[in-house]
Parts: C-alpha cells; sequence; structure tokens
C-alpha cells in the first residue's frame, strides 16, 4: 500500500474501516488497530513520560487498555484518522487518570497503621495528583467551553500540531491557536491556586 510522508495510507483504508467501525463493525477495528498502532504507541510513551517514576503501567499496556476501552464504544461515529486519534487520546487519558486514581486510593488505606494528624509530613506535589488535577480541571472547562477542552486534548494529550488540532476542531489555525492560549491561561489559573 502506497503512503504519503505522513504516514498516513493514500487509498482511503483508514477511512474505510473508520467508517465501517462507526456502522457497527468490530472487525474493522481490530483492522484498524495495525495501521495506527505506532501513533498509538507513540502518543502512550510520551504520556507516560510526564509520570512519575515507579508507574505500573507500560506503553503497550495503555495502548491495549485503550483499545479494550474503544471496542465498547457502540457505534463511534469517527469522520477521519486524526478524530479516531483524538478518540484514542482521551482513552489513554482516561486509563492513566483511572490509573492515578487507583494508586491514590491504595495509598489513602492499604492496610496502614494509623497515626494522628500531628504525625502526618506535608503532602508533595506528585504527578498523580497533578493528573488528577488536570483531570478536573479539563472536566470544568469542558462544561464552559467543549472546544477549549478538545484543543488541550488534540494538544497536550495527542500531540498534534496547531494545524492538525484545526483540522479536527474544523476552525482556523489562528482560532485554535487562541482557543490554545486561551484554555492555558483558565487552567493555569484554575491549577495554581
Amino acid at each position: 500500500m502506497s503512503e504519503k510522508p505522513s504516514g498516513e495510507p493514500i487509498s482511503g483504508e483508514v477511512t474505510a474501516l473508520l467508517e465501517a467501525w462507526g456502522n457497527g463493525d468490530r472487525a474493522a477495528l481490530d483492522r484498524l488497530m495495525p495501521i495506527v498502532y505506532v501513533e498509538l504507541r507513540r502518543l502512550a510513551h510520551r504520556e507516560l513520560l510526564r509520570e512519575a517514576p515507579g508507574r505500573t503501567l507500560s506503553t503497550t499496556a495503555v495502548v491495549n487498555e485503550a483499545y479494550l476501552r474503544l471496542v465498547e464504544q457502540d457505534h463511534a461515529k469517527v469522520e477521519s484518522r486524526r478524530h479516531f486519534l483524538n478518540l484514542a487520546a482521551q482513552m489513554m487519558r482516561r486509563v492513566l487518570v483511572d490509573e492515578a486514581r487507583k494508586r491514590g486510593a491504595a495509598k489513602r488505606g492499604g492496610g496502614a497503621k494509623r497515626v494522628s494528624l500531628d504525625e502526618i509530613p506535608e503532602p508533595g506535589r506528585e504527578a498523580d495528583a497533578g493528573l488528577l488535577a488536570l483531570d478536573e480541571a479539563l472536566e470544568r472547562l469542558e462544561g464552559l467551553d467543549p472546544r477549549l477542552s478538545r484543543v488541550v486534548e488534540l494538544r497536550y494529550f495527542a500531540g498534534l500540531t496547531f494545524e492538525e488540532a484545526a483540522g479536527a476542531l474544523g476552525v482556523s489555525v489562528t482560532t485554535a491557536w487562541r482557543d490554545w492560549n486561551t484554555a492555558r491561561a483558565w487552567l493555569y489559573d484554575r491549577l495554581h491556586v
């Protein structure tokens, strides 16, 4: 199969598989995954680099868990490769946030002995806490302006350029850039209180 320099198949195979998957053909997703697997691994690896040392998930585990969550989507309407990667990035975000919550729950209980509040040291800012705070802030931002939240997911979690994010959102590059800066400022205010 011939490819563009970007690695996207010219034949429209990705688009056809996405359409088939959206129409309920789960086998289409199975055929699609090998085509986009390298890109998904790159996204997952980039996200895991931001995680704290000692994480329990590997790049492969994040991609596999995201795949399982994608399979659970019934009749997902995915219009393009970029849209699919955005959906996959959202699933990876969910995987990482869920894992951070599990680790946090284990830290809050986990059979530890009881101590008085005076004996507890000041908590440090951990990567899990940062990821959870970012997730909560993004959920609040989505309630105010879904496009601002989406541009953060596309740029931060999916690693898309402004041009790619603008295409996925159906806006101009200037609008994507403006949305990104607005979202960053809003998130900074919420996360650095």
